[in-house]
């Protein structure tokens, strides 16, 4: 193995042909199973390595943190063998083949050649320059991966629900607090009536003087009757990110905190906002307080900066995409209000569809919606103000959909029984357009007016194609039609349109998965929440459901960073623009789903 070494490529061809031959005889050959740790934190290195194959991420000790991607002829941990100590773990991402140099050899070749030495000094200095940069800006990356803990939170304030309001007002200005938690009576009905939920209601200073200046209670009414039921909560030890896009999509400024069914704490969002100072939550509240189309586009066309900023810093592109996706459904939802009649909001129903609706959406793209009108009403003005709302979204930055899904269309905007019978319709159907109807109707999800009229629908949806495996056969065969973008020899095939990561990779996934969902009676419509519930019931293998959620996860994050840089929103990538490590990635995610498509066909036994 090692004869085939390399001795083309930098810094390796700086050698003259004696210690050249000195590193060939050198070299060994170590072979790493998928999630080895090939280097450790705090260990000496005996090793420079160079990959021969496979994927190594270079990561905290903590995991928290990813510095770098190792592919084919890169090598590492050069600064460990200067130091003597490693200072990150090495981590194997597939099965991967190292050469390994010994650190004696190497060390005597760096001394014996100027050119390979320099070789070495230039890029370790660039190097720890990129490092010491990019930790100077992780204060919001370090937000992100912050957990909810009680250096977070403060301790939670909790009173009997039969307290006076005088008194707990009292309470509250003496022990300088704005909110309390109330534990209800045992007999009370709110609890009887949701014997889930904790049994705490919320108090604070607004509902108290509301209480009291606008419904006129007296002072000696127990503050257990105008508590708040129930409490939104977070998990101690949840992300804290997760606790500010629970707040963000249910418009709220304190979670209970819990451990387990106690309540250990609260967390407001002037607390959130101290440790994250981004544009997110001012966001959301220029979005709640739009009174005009103009003021909510001045909103809305800030969010395409939030995006490049989170993704500038590092964030995750699944945190990103949740975060966004609660705030794509606040400006959805605002132009509902402000463009349907306040009377109409509680009988009819605005739902998102496709990628919307799975709330995997980052960057604005067409428009995907439906309604939902209650049985009985009689709305004749409904055309005129769905026109309006569909030219507001495309205000907004929604562009048309080219296949016409959109509330304007009368034929997306039916009463719920004749939705049903639509749905009906549609799952007996051979016919491809109405199958992929059907299929972006699976993933509908309720942003505006009465959100309640979605559920029959949908349930009606998921009986109609539970074990119906003669729909799903013919419903599942769309996965399979586009061709991966891999040679013979199991290489990314090049475009000089740029590849199409969306009918290569992100289709296939998303909806052999919805399919499986349908199937098995799974209720998320989030692609990686049904992944995870898949692998719940075993119908996934456990590295099957990891494969995935990898592969399409990285498929966002190519087509998202090239859109913000190239300054476009299709889905094709330009493989140029990859760096080698990206490329190799690529190519065992389309790897990925090359077997998950094979699965598909054998499971739906489809033959083409």
């Amino acid at each position: 193995m090692p004869d085939k070494f390399n001795m083309q490529s930098p810094p390796f061809d700086r050698l003259d042909e004696a210690q050249q031959q000195t590193l060939r005889a050198s070299l060994d050959v170590a072979y790493f199973r998928g999630r080895d740790t090939l280097l450790r934190t705090g260990t000496a290195s005996k090793h420079l390595h160079i990959l021969i194959k496979g994927v190594v991420e270079e990561q905290s000790i903590d995991g928290k943190e990813i510095f770098a991607h190792y592919a084919n002829d890169d090598l590492f941990d050069v600064r460990a063998l200067f130091e003597g100590e490693v200072r990150h773990n090495y981590i194997a991402l597939e099965d991967t083949l190292s050469y390994l140099l010994p650190k004696d050899v190497f060390l005597s070749l760096y001394e014996q050649n100027g050119q390979f030495a320099a070789y070495f000094d230039n890029n370790l200095a660039k190097r720890q320059a990129l490092i010491e940069a990019a930790q100077q800006q992780q204060n919001l990356a370090e937000f992100i991966l912050t957990k909810v803990d009680s250096d977070i939170y403060h301790p939670p304030r909790i009173l009997q629900h039969d307290q006076p309001l005088d008194q707990v007002t009292q309470y509250l200005k003496d022990n300088a607090v704005d909110s309390a938690l109330i534990e209800l009576a045992s007999d009370d009905p709110r609890r009887v009536n949701a014997p889930h939920e904790l049994p705490y209601g919320i108090i604070t200073r607004t509902n108290m003087l509301h209480a009291v200046m606008l419904d006129r209670l007296p002072l000696e009414t127990s503050v257990g009757d105008i508590a708040t039921f129930p409490v939104m909560h977070v998990d101690e030890g949840e992300f804290l990110f997760n606790a500010m896009i629970s707040m963000t999509r249910h418009r709220m400024k304190r979670l209970m905190v819990c451990d387990g069914n106690q309540p250990v704490g609260m967390l407001d969002m002037t607390q959130i906002l101290s440790a994250f100072s981004t544009h997110s939550h001012v966001l959301t509240l220029s979005i709640a307080r739009a009174t005009s189309v103009e003021e909510l586009a001045i909103a809305s066309n800030k969010q395409r900066q939030l995006v490049d900023s989170l993704l500038g810093h590092g964030i995750r592109t699944r945190f990103i995409m949740e975060l966004i996706s609660a705030v794509n459904e606040q400006i959805i939802e605002k132009a509902f209000e402000l463009i349907v009649p306040p009377a109409l909001h509680d009988h009819c129903c605005l739902i998102v569809l496709g990628s919307e609706g799975r709330g995997e959406q980052i960057l604005k793209t067409d428009q995907d919606n439906a309604l939902i009108i209650k049985d009985g009403l009689e709305w004749s003005q409904c055309q005129t103000v769905m026109n309006e709302l569909t030219h507001t979204l495309q205000q907004l930055g929604y562009p048309l959909c080219p296949g016409n899904v959109m509330v304007n269309n009368p034929q997306w905007v039916k009463s719920q029984t004749e939705w049903r019978q639509t749905i009906k319709q549609w799952s007996k159907a051979t016919d491809a357009d109405q199958i992929m109807k059907l299929a972006i109707m699976t993933d509908a999800h309720a942003v505006a007016g009465n959100k309640d009229l979605l559920k029959p629908v949908s349930e009606h949806l998921q009986r109609l194609m539970l074990n119906n495996m003669l729909t799903l056969q013919v419903f599942a065969r769309p996965a399979l039609q586009f061709s991966l973008p891999l040679t013979l020899f199991g290489n990314v095939k090049k475009d000089k349109q740029g590849l199409d990561l969306k009918s290569g990779g992100i289709f296939p996934v998303v909806h052999g998965i919805r399919t499986l969902a349908l199937e098995y009676g799974i209720e998320e419509k989030n692609t990686f929440e049904r992944i995870e519930a898949l692998r719940r019931k075993n119908i996934l293998e456990p590295d099957t459901a990891d494969n995935l959620n990898e592969a399409l996860k990285l498929f966002f994050k190519l087509r998202l960073a090239q859109q913000l840089t190239n300054q476009h929103s299709h889905n094709r990538i330009d493989l140029k623009q990859l760096d080698r490590s990206e490329r190799d990635l690529l190519r065992h995610s389309l790897h990925v789903v090359k077997k998950f498509k094979q699965f598909l066909g054998y499971h739906y036994q489809i033959r083409d």
